[in-house]
Order: structure tokens, then sequence, then C-alpha cells
């Protein structure tokens, strides 16, 4: 297989962006990521989305933004994997050109979530679960968190307060990310002081719905060493699935799907979790944070909130993770954060993290989880 880098980087500010539509959204991010790869036209365009058809009424997302983009004749198409959609397009453009098939894709994540009414998204949502045994019986997703969350505090005995410390990081990150929705710090009190939204799960323990949209440029490797250019290269792609069901699963603390696609990765890029220098994890909410660590080798089973409260998950900490805000701060476009997970590995590896550089980033992991761990995708990007 073709050695492959990733040379153009472009997202779009997770807000409520009512000026701009979905194709808006997509094209700007896109055009970013040309932009900044030098390159005025691709072989390929693969957009990750969920919900496009449903809350925007628009599906064939392929040709429609590679239209948009002046991209006609390219191969394009639209990759739906629930929340792990981003990273979906990201593995199909990367398999797209290590495997020779074309010389350079472009692949963008996208959503556009606020102009639909909120229990009608919710339902949305709901259609990554179980439709028969989950969501047919009224469970929301954040109804199904609430349930893994109520069960780990009994099992390992861990108080609310425990959980905070991954809420005050996010936030704390994303003040120094213009492309975060929320960009302003927040405090253990506040947290502990959030409105309820199921038990236990409180306002700061969960991710926020926005509009955004985040791209990348990848080409073969050896193109880049040619042109000269600053490089960070895929050093693993792993995908992995699980029950979509939790009561499925013989044990419902476990995320199976990134324990196996982490396993994947790291044999991939010849790597263990000791030389991952920051971790994107998945913080739909605080307690999927705490399960990725877990699952992916950084702490033992049952202590991830040790991580969190030791301030191991800092800049400055052993294993960094949501550097730029996470989902939590940055916002949770749902097809479009893989991609940006991506993109902010990318910004660690280039050090262009302005105000929370991880000091001497090398190797950055990105995971992206849709449903409630049903699809796991886990990229390792190197800086060469």
């Amino acid at each position: 297989m073709i050695e492959v880098a990733v040379i153009g980087i472009g997202q779009v500010k997770v807000d409520e962006n009512w000026d701009k539509s979905l194709r808006e959204l997509a094209g700007d991010a896109a055009l970013a990521a040309l932009l900044d790869s030098g390159l005025q036209r691709v072989d390929a365009v693969y957009v990750g989305n969920m919900m496009s058809g449903s809350a925007n009424h628009q599906q064939h997302l392929g040709a429609y933004i590679a239209d948009w983009i002046g991209m006609r004749g390219a191969e394009a198409f639209r990759l739906e994997a629930a929340c792990s959609s981003g990273a979906a397009s990201f593995r199909t453009a990367l398999m797209a050109v290590a495997s020779g098939q074309v010389q350079s894709a472009l692949t963008v994540g996208v959503e556009k979530m606020t102009d639909s009414p909120g229990d009608e998204i919710t339902a949305q949502l709901a259609t990554a679960a179980d439709a028969d045994w989950e969501a047919g019986q009224g469970l929301s997703f954040v109804a199904l968190n609430a349930l893994i969350m109520q069960r780990y505090m009994h099992e390992f005995g861990w108080g609310k307060e425990a959980f905070a410390p991954f809420a005050v990081n996010a936030h704390a990150n994303a003040c120094h990310n213009p492309y975060a929705r929320f960009q302003e710090p927040t405090s253990i009190e506040r947290y502990m002081k959030a409105a309820m939204i199921s038990e236990p799960i409180n306002l700061m323990d969960a991710s926020a719905i926005g509009d955004g949209a985040a791209a990348a440029v990848l080409v073969p490797l050896e193109l880049v060493k040619s042109a000269g250019r600053k490089m960070v290269k895929v050093a693993a792609s792993a995908a992995a699935t699980d029950t979509i069901a939790i009561d499925h699963r013989k044990d419902p603390l476990w995320l199976k799907a990134a324990y196996e696609s982490g396993k994947k990765a790291y044999a991939q890029a010849g790597v263990s979790p000791s030389d991952i220098d920051l971790f994107e994890l998945h913080d739909a909410f605080s307690i999927m944070a705490t399960l990725s660590l877990e699952a992916n080798g950084f702490a033992e089973k049952g202590q991830g909130p040790r991580l969190a409260l030791d301030g191991e998950i800092t800049p400055t900490g052993k294993i960094p993770v949501a550097t730029r805000g996470g989902l939590k701060a940055r916002g949770h476009p749902v097809g479009a954060t893989g991609m940006y997970q991506i993109v902010e590995v990318v910004q660690q590896l280039r050090g262009e993290a302005t105000g929370t550089q991880v000091d001497g980033a090398c190797i950055g992991m990105a995971q992206n989880i849709g449903g409630s761990g049903s699809n796991i995708i886990t990229h390792i990007l190197q800086a060469v």
C-alpha cells in the first residue's frame, strides 16, 4: 500500500450558522483545505454526513458538494456511519489514495442541525440506536449514556464530581480555538450546579450540537516529500463494530469496538499507548471520554476519571485530550466531528495549535464513535 500524507486542512466555526447552507458550510471547509494544500483539483471527493436527508432534505451529497466547489467530473460519494461519518469519509479517502486508484482525495465532514426543531434532531440522533429495543422504547442518546454512567458510578464507586475535570479541560482548551462554539472557561462549581438532563448526566456532561464542517486533502507521501512541504502522514487507520443495542453486549461498560480498532491501529503504526502524544477522543458525554481512555489502554478499567482528576488530560499532562475543546466545547455537528478531530491532530503535529500546543507532539490519535460505541474508527497520524 502507498503511504499517504495529509497536505491540507480546513474548517469553519461550529455555531448556529443561520446564514450558511449545508453546501456553503461544506464548501468553505473544503476550499480552505484545498488552499492549504496548494492543489486546485482533486481526483475524488468523499463527504461524511449523518442526517442531511431529514434535517436538510438533501441527499446525494457527493455530487452536490463536488459541483458546488468546482470539482465536476471527480469521483464523489457520501459516507454515513452515524456520528462516526466524518472518520468514515477520511478512511475511505485514505484507502482510495493508498490503493493507487486516485492520486488525490478531498474528504469533508459536514452537518447542519440547528435549522431543525430540537425534538426532530433528538429523534434523528436516536436512529443510530436500535430502533426496536432502544429508540422504540423511548430511549434517547442522552438517556442511553445516562444508564451507562449510572452503572459505571455504581460499579466503580465514583461520585458525580469525579467527571467534572473532563468539562473543565475541554472548555479551557476551547478558549484558544477560534473555531470552537464555546470559547469560555468553566469550573467544577459550575459543573456541579448545572441543570440535570437525564440523571446523572447534566448540561456540562453533554456536548452541544451545531452547524459545522471540516476537511482534509490526502495525497501519496512521496509527492509531499518531493514538494518539500511540511509532512503529516497517516500511520494507521482501523475500524471495528459492536452490537448496536447496549443490552446485547457482554459488558456495557467496555467499548469493545474502541479496543479492537485501537489495537489494530497501534499494530499498524508500530506504537503503544505510551507513544501517543495526544488523543482526540469522542467526548460526546463525559462517560464516553472515560470509557475511551480505558478501552485504548490509557487507564485501567474503572479508573478513567483518575487521569482527569490528576490533571493528566490537559495539554501538559500524560495524555492530552480534547486539545481544541473536543466535542464538549468545540461542539458536535455529528457528521463533521470525525473530520474536526483529524484537523486538530494535524494542527498539533504541525505545531499550529496556538494556546494549547502539546510540546513536542509527534504522534496523535483520533477516535470517532458512531452510536453508543457500535461503530468506532481510529486513526493515528505522525509528523515526519
